[in-house]
């Protein structure tokens, strides 16, 4: 399918890897120039080297932690107006409701909720003057299905799926789609750190935590980067500009509820 986003610009946050990696891939493949961004400076140059002969189009790093002002300054200094953006960092640590402080809250809400706002109240100007443009935000199932042990992540992303609500229809007359996609289990380091906290706390082997979980997700297996990068890049596409302020849920199944 013709995605019809050729020769257009994003900025892709976290994409070193994982699944701003699968989601910058499927950018490039559609012709899109990106910006990509990561804190490990190795890594993301490697990414962008292979990206950007794999596809044939420009891919820019910017080594840089997202969460923080310089770091976001440093991203849109290298592309103040992207047509695209894909907003994604990774998650708070898990842990139980009597670990929390408010400073792992404050961490939590700073790199989750209010580094894509910021990010979105950069580039949402431009667009709107553009009269088109798309922003992916990557959150996660907890949004719609909470997880106990990640109560920062389900806090943190909860707040940005409220501000995405209101935001998106109040962009949405002048050609600008803000959605966010909501991972479940993909094969990401993310996934095989919690995996090796469930080793660490119940015992058994990696193996076994895969299976356990594997056990939950209807597919009976573990998301592909790649699957999750497809569907970010269609809704960055010129095909999906009826769909505004939308969550959608990609998680094999595993979340058990109608709507």
């Amino acid at each position: 399918m013709d995605l019809g986003i050729k020769g257009k610009t994003a900025i892709v946050c976290a994409a070193s890897k994982g699944l701003g990696r699968g989601c910058a891939e499927a950018l490039a493949e559609a012709g899109v120039d990106l910006v990509i961004n990561a804190r490990s400076a190795g890594p993301l140059e490697e990414a962008a080297a292979e990206i950007a002969a794999k596809y044939g189009v420009k891919v820019t790093p910017v080594a840089a932690d997202i969460t923080t002002e310089s770091g976001r300054a440093a991203v849109l200094a290298a592309m103040p107006n992207p047509d695209i953006l894909v907003n994604n960092a990774g998650g708070p640590p898990p842990g139980m409701w009597q670990d929390w402080e408010r400073e792992d809250f404050i961490k939590a809400l700073d790199a989750n909720m209010l580094a894509p706002i910021a990010m979105m109240k950069a580039v949402l100007p431009n667009m709107m003057d553009k009269g088109w443009g798309r922003v992916v935000n990557i959150t996660s199932q907890s949004v719609k299905t909470p997880i106990a042990v990640l109560g920062l992540s389900n806090s943190a992303r909860a707040g940005l799926t409220g501000y995405v609500a209101g935001t998106s229809r109040q962009v949405a007359s002048k050609g600008v789609n803000i959605n966010n996609l909501l991972p479940g289990t993909h094969e990401t380091d993310r996934i095989a750190n919690l995996d090796r906290g469930v080793v660490a706390t119940r015992g058994g082997t990696m193996e076994e935590a895969r299976a356990r979980r594997t056990a939950e997700i209807p597919t009976g297996r573990y998301g592909k980067t790649e699957e999750f990068g497809a569907a970010c890049a269609f809704l960055c596409s010129q095909k999906a500009g009826f769909i505004v302020g939308q969550n959608i849920l990609l998680d094999g199944g595993a979340g058990n509820a109608t709507f």
